[in-house]
């Protein structure tokens, strides 16, 4: 979007988004201290395995993960952007395989001194509801506050699960902050399929 074709955003109304705009509510939620949980014994069978350096496995991962929430950001993200992070030592990106496939993603990220990201976190279709997420957000913060963490932080928004935002508050987190979120519709751009995320209706730019 150009400066001239920006819409004025209005704060207490309505704002028209240009053709092939999408947009999202987007909550960030933080934790300063690991909160007591329930331990968890995942099935047999089981197991999170690194996937950093597997761009193809990872990227594989995410497209099934995110496509029906519309998870655009590294879906649009070219090769070396994205090798530029994973292949950071303190970028840890992990699947949680249950023996057969992957069926989660689990994605930390270390690189700021005394903070750690919860970059994503998810499920592939069909686990949600299961116990693999409770699975992956335990490690998640065992894993974080590992370290000396002064932070653990995260951000969620209206393209998620709509269970999202309760779910990390059940898990410890608290929201602090709040922002609106405006970008290309990535099913204009082939980057995902026009059929993808059916809830959220595509709206193809008039020519």
């Amino acid at each position: 979007m150009t400066s001239a074709s920006a819409a004025a955003l209005n704060l207490d109304g309505y704002t028209d988004l240009p053709p092939g705009k999408i947009a999202t509510i987007v909550t960030y939620l933080e934790m300063r201290k690991p909160p007591v949980l329930p331990s968890l014994r995942p099935p047999e069978g089981w197991s999170l395995q690194r996937i950093d350096h597997d761009r193809a496995r990872y990227r594989s991962l995410f497209r099934i993960v995110g496509e029906p929430w519309l998870w655009f950001s590294r879906a649009m993200m070219p090769d070396d952007r994205l090798a530029a992070i994973l292949d950071d030592p303190k970028v840890e990106a992990y699947a949680l395989h249950d023996g057969t496939g992957d069926v989660g993603l689990l994605e930390l990220d270390f690189r700021t001194d005394d903070e750690v990201e919860l970059a994503f976190l998810g499920l592939v279709p069909g686990f949600i509801g299961k116990g693999a997420g409770r699975f992956l957000m335990n490690e998640a913060i065992r894993r974080a506050f590992a370290r000396p963490t002064q932070r653990f932080f995260v951000h969620t928004c209206t393209l998620d699960s709509p269970s999202a935002i309760a779910f990390y508050m059940r898990s410890g987190f608290t929201p602090y902050r709040r922002a609106i979120e405006v970008a290309d519709d990535p099913r204009l751009f082939g980057f995902l399929p026009r059929e993808a995320a059916p809830h959220i209706p595509l709206l193809v730019p008039q020519t």
